[in-house]
């Protein structure tokens, strides 16, 4: 049975979510001045920037981690989406650009460039988001503690990459132009292709786990839990670049028609 009121309180997770909130609070409260002398409070950003670390919370440590682990596969998937999507777009639109550069400025720009490429972020996102639905390492991460935080933390790690040529607020290492965040979109949706067919085709159970679990909700076997996994997975994140892409589209669409104007 699952116990609604169980949350999940291990240092690991919110010490280390409270850690970086203490460090984001500290960065834009009492050190500002020294850091960023003349530089406002940045309200809105630190709104992002928190309501990124509760959404984080509530998709590893509310009770749905404890369903997505032992019980449905498609609540693992709707797990690692919000992780994927709102929650590192949330955090990496909260932070400020003095405070990312203040960051970035010690990294050398040939390093910068190379991490930091359309190329590597699209690659590493879509490389950690297939691997970790690969079901030996699917099923390792439900057994295995130590390995179910390596892949929440890779799967972060990869999200906020993702977002990065879209939204990075840096001025050393910008988002791309529109026309490449067009194609960086389109790519992604193409090589993300794979991993949708293969959970959303797949014709046997492939994680024991929730083949032979107590079944929360009686109509729904184990395989129609993980066609809705990978339906989940699919839609969700087509939704998302889809939307991106016409918002992206869209915006390009408007400089164009506004005389002098320069893309950013």
């Amino acid at each position: 049975m699952i116990d609604w009121g169980s949350w999940r309180n291990q240092p690991i997770l919110l010490g280390g979510l409270v850690f970086l909130g203490w460090l984001y609070a500290l960065g834009i409260g009492p050190l500002r001045g020294r850091l960023a002398p003349g530089e406002p409070f940045p309200r809105r950003q630190a709104f992002r920037f928190f309501a990124g670390l509760v959404l984080l919370y509530l998709a590893l440590g509310s009770p749905l981690d404890e369903i997505a682990r032992y019980l449905l596969c498609s609540a693992h998937t709707l797990q690692d989406v919000l992780v994927l999507y709102p929650a590192a777009a949330l955090l990496l639109l909260g932070l400020p650009a003095w405070l990312v550069d203040l960051g970035l400025a010690r990294v050398p720009r040939p390093l910068g460039r190379a991490l930091l490429s359309p190329l590597v972020c699209a690659g590493f996102f879509v490389v950690v988001v297939s691997g970790w639905y690969v079901p030996r390492l699917f099923e390792g991460a439900l057994r295995n503690e130590g390995l179910h935080a390596v892949r929440a933390a890779m799967f972060l790690a990869a999200a906020v990459l993702f977002w990065w040529p879209l939204a990075s607020p840096s001025q050393l290492f910008p988002a791309l132009r529109y026309g490449g965040r067009l194609l960086y979109l389109l790519a992604v949706q193409v090589a993300l292709t794979g991993v949708f067919t293969y959970v959303l085709m797949s014709d046997h159970p492939m994680f024991p786990t929730y083949e032979h679990a107590p079944r929360l909700v009686a109509a729904l076997s184990p395989i129609e839990d993980q066609v809705l996994a990978g339906a989940l997975l699919s839609f969700i994140s087509s939704v998302v670049l889809v939307s991106a892409l016409g918002l992206n589209f869209y915006r390009w669409a408007q400089t164009e028609r506004r005389p002098g104007s320069r893309q950013p």
